[in-house]
């Protein structure tokens, strides 16, 4: 069947189209996407303005309709920190529904985490043993460790890309003094988390998702997204290392020059970084395995699990 998955994301609204049936790979067949950096349009009450809804419900529909374009029979729709943290996510989620008639499913950072870590599970499968999945978005940080399908441990911290640089770096280019505040926060909160991970053993693979992972390991030399999904890409922490302070010392237009860097998001690249540094520093990785799955396919996974059950 034609599966759908609507996520409303803190950087993007993006619709998948898979075709997909339980035990077997899901399929892309469409990809809908449009940047609205839902993170960065919170007031300073923490709220999405007007416009920013009207906004989010013009791309809906946009979505819907290409929904509709590609026969589409199921879809899942669903949306993450942004949306949830924003303090009238009610109404937004009430006007969303009166206008477009999509219920959003709104998941909670542990929901996210879990979901992520089945997609790279799937995708690596059982012999990768204990993995540890970090997944980097415009709201926040994820965090997931297991050897299992369902992680043993998993969390989430406001530690995106994008909430990030609205409220820490919101001069382009940043000022040395705010990196290195923005760099202790960075630090301090992901500090905090370290212990709930570190007792259940060292893992014996470490995965990232995300845009920002995929852009760093890029700039960092890893294939081009031409090469196909099966190309193995790595990160490895002492090339991050080496371009945290080059790329501090960038504007967001001379980021956007750099290979794999796209405009939309060449402005939070620095403060995703300091966060994927701070993460592999604290968690002790030297080099992680950057996975083409994430969130929406951990979404249609669990779709095609319930599927399958009697």
């Amino acid at each position: 069947m034609r599966l759908g998955v609507l996520d409303v994301g803190s950087n993007t609204v993006h619709l998948l189209v898979v075709d997909a049936h339980p035990g077997a790979r899901p399929l892309p067949a469409h990809s809908h996407k449009a940047e609205l950096r839902l993170a960065e349009l919170l007031d300073m009450d923490g709220a999405i303005g007007p416009d920013g809804v009207d906004r989010l419900i013009g791309v809906v529909h946009d979505a819907l309709q290409a929904a509709e374009d590609k026969g589409v029979e199921d879809l899942l729709t669903f949306a993450t920190s942004a949306v949830r943290e924003a303090s009238n996510a009610d109404d937004v989620l009430a006007r969303v529904q009166a206008e477009t008639g999509i219920e959003l499913q709104v998941l909670t950072g542990a929901e996210e985490a879990r979901l992520t870590f089945l997609a790279a599970r799937r995708w690596f499968g059982w012999s990768a043993g204990k993995l540890l999945v970090l997944d980097i978005g415009g709201g926040s940080l994820e965090i997931a460790y297991g050897i299992d399908e369902e992680p043993d441990a998993a969390a989430s911290l406001p530690l995106g890309a994008g909430r990030l640089t609205a409220g820490w770096l919101p001069v382009d280019p940043p000022a040395p003094e705010a990196i290195r505040a923005l760099r202790r926060h960075v630090r301090a909160e992901i500090a905090r988390t370290v212990g709930e991970f570190s007792r259940f053993g060292s893992p014996d693979h470490v995965v990232a998702t995300s845009k920002t992972f995929k852009q760093l390991a890029r700039i960092a030399g890893a294939a081009r997204s031409a090469e196909g999904l099966y190309v193995q890409r790595e990160l490895k922490r002492e090339s991050l290392e080496a371009w945290v302070p080059r790329l501090a010392g960038m504007s967001a237009e001379q980021r956007s020059g750099l290979p794999g860097v796209s405009e939309g998001r060449s402005g939070q690249l620095l403060a995703g970084a300091l966060v994927a540094e701070g993460a592999m520093d604290l968690f002790g990785v030297k080099n992680l395995e950057v996975c083409p799955w994430a969130l929406r396919e951990g979404v249609i996974l669990r779709r095609l699990d319930h599927m399958g059950s009697p």
